[in-house]
């Protein structure tokens, strides 16, 4: 088996600021059509950044698809053609205020392959400065800090729902439970 699929059609229906959506047809191994609808996205970041007493920076904010404050790492869209470290950089600096050093990847996290191409990178740090934040227009969110201890726990017990930074949270844990940040 090859495990690939063919583009025969691709079918853009909108065109927006954050996402495209097109519907293709494409040929699978057995020379059968079918139909994909997809999401194309430029990608996102997500940073974990740890103070020196194992606090990691969060933010709440709205997310209306949801109809819900969320609780997620600091994140954000990548700009075209952004380097995702420096867009790591760029959004934590943002949203809390913080500068971080000595960066780790975390590698990526494809949140739902099944529809979108969306790719969100995973980067941990520690704190070295925290000054003020400086949102986006229309971004609106509070800043705070857990200890890493319980903000693990909150994964485990469903208080963070968000797949991004469950997995961060997780991975960080793991750095720092072996020294390696």
């Amino acid at each position: 088996m090859e495990l690939k699929e063919k583009t025969l059609e691709q079918n853009y229906i909108y065109r927006g600021k954050i996402l495209d959506f097109h519907v293709d047809r494409a040929e699978l191994e057995n020379g059968r059509a079918v139909t994909r609808e997809c999401v194309d996205h430029c990608g996102g970041v997500c940073v974990a950044a740890l103070t020196e007493r194992n606090e990691l920076f969060f933010v709440r904010q709205y997310r209306y698809p949801y109809h819900e404050v969320v609780l997620e790492l600091p994140a954000g869209k990548l700009e075209q053609g952004e380097d995702p470290l420096e867009g790591g950089k760029r959004e934590l600096r943002e949203e809390t205020g913080v500068t971080g050093k000595n960066y780790a990847d975390l590698g990526r996290l494809y949140p739902s392959p099944g529809y979108t191409n969306e790719i969100i990178f995973l980067y941990a740090c520690r704190v070295s400065e925290h000054g003020a934040d400086n949102l986006d227009e229309g971004e609106f969110l509070e800043a705070e800090k857990i200890p890493l201890e319980d903000a693990v726990k909150m994964v485990f017990d469903g208080g963070i729902p968000d797949a991004k930074t469950q997995v961060a949270v997780l991975k960080i844990e793991r750095l720092v439970e072996e020294k390696k940040i």
